[in-house]
């Protein structure tokens, strides 16, 4: 079951929290209001997708201070900071430190929807990242010793008779182990092979990667 994404809006000002809640449920999202910093972290589901609308004076704790907390518990849920005007040096701090956005009230309805459709959009691709890394991993984690060894030098670009001679065993032995890896890994080529493995150390994953 696929859980369907929240807009998270944190305002301590009940008349802003309450607009905010009801253009958003008017658009679409589901939206979930907080009146203090407190009360979201204490609520929220960090494996819940969708982002967080923040106020970034909040009575209790900063918005930048909720953002890091988030980072502490692991949950990378996109964030879109809102603030009065003129606060620049706190909208460069927030950007540097990973808002999806910032806007600067007063902002207008469709100001907003881009922003947290934006934001929709980083969670949902991060979250596919996150999905396919671990399928491929879970795949990597099913390889015998050997077998990881052989893929190893396989994506270093060692040819089979090389490898047999690092190794000290039969080519042939090799020939079975890479076969064995790639079928596990679910490879369809070398290449898809060598791009899986590459993901896995980089953290990230291709465009053009094969679906299974």
């Amino acid at each position: 079951m696929i859980e369907e994404p929240v807009v998270y809006v944190v305002d301590d000002d009940a008349g802003v929290r309450r607009a905010l809640t009801r253009l958003l449920g008017e658009a679409g999202f589901a939206a979930r209001g907080f009146a203090t910093a407190c009360e979201f972290l204490q609520q929220h589901d960090p494996g819940m997708p969708g982002c967080a609308l923040l106020d970034l004076r909040l009575p209790d704790l900063d918005g930048l201070g909720v953002q890091h907390v988030l980072l502490e518990q692991g949950c990378c849920r996109p964030v879109i900071f809102m603030s009065g005007y003129g606060e620049v040096e706190a909208s460069v701090r927030a950007m540097k430190a990973g808002a999806a956005d910032f806007l600067v009230k007063p902002f207008d309805e469709q100001e907003l929807l881009v922003a947290v459709h934006a934001a929709m959009e980083r969670d949902r691709h991060a979250r596919s990242v996150a999905h396919q890394l671990g399928s491929i991993r879970a795949r990597l984690a099913t390889l015998t010793p050997r077998e990881e060894e052989v893929m190893r030098h396989v994506v270093d670009g060692r040819l089979n008779k090389q490898i047999a001679s690092d190794l000290g065993i039969a080519e042939k032995t090799i020939k079975v182990h890479r076969a064995r890896a790639m079928e596990k890994m679910g490879a369809k080529s070398l290449a898809h092979l060598v791009r899986q493995a590459l993901e896995v150390t980089l953290g990230s994953v291709s465009q053009d990667n094969d679906h299974h």
